[in-house]
């Protein structure tokens, strides 16, 4: 298996370059969880995985409540399904929590802190939904603190503590309400069965993969992330290269060349790997990172390979796509690709390349 083989096979595990999925929780609960700090990314991120769907059909899945926003693993926004959502938090975040008890004994956290916290925020969203702001505010007027780091950490350990998440849109303010009445029920998975569960997904969606990159994608032990692929491995086939085992659902040989594609920020063909190297080269990182400051750029990819970035300039009637390229790439291979993201706009899309390297 070579780089090349490696990340046509990422593509098509991705559903990238092909997808069976027929509504937006079905792309999300294939992956498990799916990157989201960025919400306009985020519904790219699935809409380009859903063949004719447009972004207003995302949204309306997560208005629907068929799909979650909230911090499941490594304490970073994710959308899961919403059948999916409580056994992930239970599986996945209270390593997260017990991690951070450092930085809220900075800010003056304290048990009794937080156990009238949670009192207050669950009587607070009661029957409704407030943005973080008015959240906040309710909470000072209840003479608790919500300066400096506070502001951030209150809703983040709630949420991780199934207590809320976010609910809908208010105009273009995200707004959060009690978890258990915007998803009254999911299912119900615990130990070896959620482990294996989270081991299965995660290695048919991004396959061919490592142990390493389970572990970075799941925040999970190394120990416990070993366990759950020995749960699963009669169910996946492995190959050995370089010294490395890569895990993946199936023995497909590698698809042919792929045509390029617009992925979102914080894409998951990029973010769910520790060795992104299949993907990226080294060299270019930066400019996919500036400043190696955690924020990924909006991608292009041709045959596998990251081959520069692209911004969009939003006009009344037609979305403009600007493409940097560090990587010689015809124009062309990008015109399948930016009709289908203007079309998931509901707007024409013409592409402009600034360079080429």
């Amino acid at each position: 298996m070579t780089p090349r083989d490696l990340a046509r096979l990422r593509l098509q595990a991705q559903q990238i370059t092909c997808s069976a999925a027929r509504a937006a929780e079905e792309v999300v609960a294939s992956f498990g969880a799916m990157q989201a700090q960025d919400y306009a990314s985020a519904l790219w991120a699935i809409g380009l995985r859903l063949p004719a769907a447009t972004e207003a059909d995302v949204e309306r899945a997560v208005a629907e409540r068929r799909i979650v926003r909230t911090w499941p693993m490594r304490g970073t926004l994710h959308f899961v399904a919403a059948r999916d959502v409580r056994w992930m938090l239970e599986l996945l975040t209270p390593r997260i929590i017990a991690g951070a008890k450092r930085r809220w004994d900075e800010l003056e956290f304290t048990d009794a802190l937080w156990r009238k916290i949670t009192k207050l925020v669950g009587k607070m969203l009661q029957g409704r939904a407030l943005t973080r702001e008015a959240l906040l505010e309710e909470l000072e007027r209840e003479g608790v603190s919500t300066a400096g780091g506070r502001s951030y950490h209150i809703p983040w350990r709630l949420a991780q503590e199934r207590l809320l998440c976010f609910g809908p849109r208010a105009g273009k303010q995200k707004t959060f309400v009690l978890l258990d009445e915007w998803v009254p029920k999911s299912r119900k998975l615990a130990g070896d069965e959620a482990l294996a569960e989270l081991a299965l997904r995660y290695f048919a969606s991004h396959g061919p993969a490592t142990q390493a990159d389970f572990v970075w994608w799941s925040g999970l032990k190394s120990a416990d992330a070993r366990a759950a692929i020995g749960l699963v491995a009669s169910q996946l086939v492995s190959e050995t290269v370089d010294g490395k085992t890569y895990w993946m659902r199936g023995d497909s040989a590698p698809p042919e060349p792929s045509q390029g594609f617009l992925l979102p920020g914080f894409d998951e063909y990029l973010l769910g790997y520790t060795d992104r190297s299949a993907a990226l080269d080294a060299k270019h990182a930066v400019k996919i990172v500036p400043g190696s400051n955690g924020v990924f750029l909006p991608m292009l990819v041709n045959d596998g390979k990251v081959v520069g970035t692209w911004r969009r300039t939003v006009g009344k009637r037609a979305v403009t796509v600007t493409a940097d390229t560090f990587a010689h790439t015809a124009k062309s291979a990008f015109a399948t690709a930016t009709k289908r993201y203007g079309a998931f706009l509901g707007v024409s899309a013409p592409l402009r390349f600034e360079s080429a390297g």
